[in-house]
């Protein structure tokens, strides 16, 4: 079994290792297709997206769920691999990608029923971690070490390269506008003008690793990450000021709900509220101490989350 570095761990991959003590391998050798796993619902997932009506979980053992209920019940879908899926991206209700370990990209056209296998680069020995599309066509996959994957063919194809002269880890992708943002590892984050054709390095005075980027509604950006560091920028990350969180527990994702509260959630449960767009933080949290990867508001407005504990439900008065 080959086991994770520390430096390869995206904060979602650390969820399970620092509440539980253990250790991811890359992928299970050989395994080509997924098993429907009754407790599938209850493994380590680690992102998830809501697509209309639709909620779209990815995790371990190559498990992707979804639920069509607003979270009540969940259906596991066959893939065709067993290697830890890390992102999930749908740009409509029947096109969507997931990356994961081994360099995996898979695809679906019908939204999320059956996927087939368009990448895999199992040799490279480091994850993709997040994956964006800009249309049907364009579209990225991110990972570990700088890996930076592109598509000019709704994912059929991918060519890599290099944004920057150092391999740090690329681990969540955003559109803002016209321009795209990197949350990246060493304190930086990267910034294209240019729909990824060039990057400019964005340096917020920070040295440890940003695990996610999200705008707020007034065109603002926060970038969060390692022991509740957060950062704001009005400027389109030209300049950075830091956000007092109330907390050292890492964060890992941001929402936005329908009623205008902006939710930072983290490990040890740590939830963080703004009703002024991230220029000031309340914090609350989880009295189980859940680990959360990603939250998601379900369209009937109750708040999905997932992490090393599976798939949940987080009560409304549990952020108010």
């Amino acid at each position: 079994m080959i086991i994770y570095s520390t430096r390869y761990h995206r904060l979602k991959l650390l969820v399970l290792i620092m509440l539980l003590g253990m250790c991811l391998p890359f992928s299970v050798s050989g395994a080509e297709t997924s098993v429907i796993a009754p407790l599938a619902s209850h493994s380590l997932l680690l992102d998830a997206q809501r697509v209309d009506d639709a909620l779209i979980v990815v995790g371990e053992r190559g498990h992707i769920l979804i639920s069509k209920d607003n979270g009540d019940h969940w259906e596991q879908m066959t893939t065709p691999t067993r290697a830890t899926l890390t992102g999930v991206f749908f740009i409509d209700r029947q096109e969507g990608w997931v990356v994961g370990h081994d360099q995996i990209i898979l695809r679906t056209t019908d939204g999320g029923q059956s996927w087939e296998k368009v990448y895999e680069n199992a040799e490279a020995e480091s994850p993709l971690l997040d994956i964006f599309f800009l249309d049907g066509q364009h579209g990225y996959a991110i990972g570990a070490y700088g890996q930076f994957l592109e598509s000019f063919d709704g994912g059929s194809s991918w060519e890599g390269r290099w944004i920057g002269e150092d391999d740090f880890h690329l681990n969540q992708m955003i559109a803002v506008g016209d321009q795209l943002f990197i949350a990246a590892e060493a304190g930086f984050a990267y910034r294209s003008d240019d729909s990824g054709a060039n990057w400019t390095l964005l340096d917020p005075d920070y040295h440890g690793s940003f695990f996610g980027i999200v705008s707020t509604q007034d065109k603002s950006l926060l970038l969060f990450g390692l022991r509740g560091n957060l950062f704001r920028s009005e400027d389109g990350g030209n300049v950075w000021e830091r956000v007092e969180t109330g907390t050292q527990a890492s964060l890992t994702s941001g929402l936005y709900l329908d009623d205008g509260t902006l939710v930072i959630a983290g490990l040890a449960g740590a939830l963080l509220t703004s009703q002024d767009h991230g220029q000031t933080f309340v914090f609350h949290q989880d009295p189980e101490r859940k680990g959360f990867s990603q939250l998601l508001q379900a369209a009937d407005g109750s708040i999905v989350a997932v992490g090393s504990f599976g798939v949940t439900r987080i009560s409304q008065q549990s952020i108010q």
